[in-house]
């Protein structure tokens, strides 16, 4: 398959993207570790020594810089392609964490970050070419054609009853609600910023689209739905175990925003029923890879901190409907924190 310059552009944007959150992941905990360990008070209690830590700066850096090659490359490629492509952060940090924390990758994760690899070199390869975009009035048209409003109020709808009747009532003890909320508002979101990030990179061309009342306006939808987004998936992982909710946000975010992305900017038109399958089983086992390097590294951390006794772990139906996850969560981070300030005493008397 040929692809186009800017469908090339995009895929390197979302690759570096990949590379540099990843590792930002791994340099952030680093950082987080050494400031715990001088201190002694972990972030997760409270503590905010690692404000002081050159290291944890250095990964947040590295993580914003992340970003922004992931929101411009929304502006050269389908945000079929470009999301799926971020489950290789997940890979990124895995093996650095086995280099530099020293954190062992379970034969299973192996196998995961294969199939990772492999679903995404199949939805590159069957990617569908970006429509050329001439204006932000013409993204506009799209965003307000009727397929898409109604896409966009049922998720209107869903996040309004989320938010104040699942919220309340069983918000804390199904992890389905908080990470449903971010993900239907994280489909807008990545349109909104494709939206915006095509804008930017026309008025940066020559076609200046700041005059136009509409980008402005996809400024502020952006800003509104990321607010929303973080404000849900902090809570989520607050409540829930990160390897419970870091597999069903990614999936459902995902999944989401393919949906609308094929509603709004029509990826899929003018592609054959091959190439779409294709493009489906490559999302699917990229999904499978992603599920199976969390759901292992949860079960090789927890076999790591019991030492010889591996009680029982619960399910993942279980897990999703009893938030009590979670305090087996801060236990094997304290358990870790433990021994990892014991192994700093210990170097330090060497």
């Amino acid at each position: 398959m040929v692809f186009s310059k800017d469908n090339m552009t995009g895929i390197i944007l979302a690759l570096l993207s990949s590379v540099f959150i990843g590792a930002s992941f791994i340099i952030k905990k680093k950082g987080l570790r050494r400031a715990a360990v001088v201190s002694g008070v972990r972030a997760g209690v409270g503590g905010y020594s690692y404000l002081l830590e050159p290291l944890w700066w250095i990964g947040m850096i590295t993580m914003i810089v992340g970003e922004i090659a992931n929101f411009v490359a929304y502006a050269f490629a389908p945000a079929v392609l470009v999301t799926p492509l971020g489950a290789l952060s997940i890979i990124v940090s895995a093996v650095l964490a086995q280099i530099i924390l020293k954190e062992k990758l379970h034969p299973l994760g192996v196998l995961g970050c294969v199939l990772c690899i492999i679903g995404s070199v199949v939805i590159v390869v069957h990617a569908p070419q970006e429509h050329p975009i001439s204006s932000v009035k013409e993204i506009w048209y799209m965003a307000t054609q009727k397929a898409f409003l109604l896409y966009m109020g049922s998720v209107i709808v869903l996040v309004f009853i989320l938010v104040f009747y699942f919220a309340p009532q069983c918000g804390h003890s199904n992890v389905l609600v908080f990470t449903g909320i971010c993900s239907l508002m994280g489909s807008l979101s990545v349109m909104s910023v494709k939206a915006l990030g095509t804008s930017l990179k026309l008025t940066v061309e020559g076609k200046n689209q700041l005059i136009y009342p509409e980008t402005w306006a996809f400024m502020f939808i952006v800003a509104v739905c990321v607010v929303t987004q973080m404000n849900y998936l902090n809570k989520a992982l607050d409540t829930f175990n990160t390897a419970v909710v870091s597999p069903i946000y990614y999936v459902m975010f995902t999944t989401l925003t393919i949906v609308a992305s094929v509603i709004m900017f029509k990826d899929w038109d003018g592609q054959n029923i091959g190439s779409i399958t294709s493009e489906i089983c490559g999302f699917i086992v990229v999904l499978s890879g992603t599920i199976l390097l969390h759901v292992t590294k949860d079960v090789e951390r927890s076999s790591s901190f019991r030492g010889n006794y591996t009680p029982t772990s619960p399910s993942l139906s279980t897990r999703l409907c009893n938030s009590n996850g979670e305090s087996h969560k801060h236990e094997v981070e304290d358990e870790s924190f433990a021994e990892e300030a014991d192994s700093r005493r210990q170097d330090l008397q060497v």
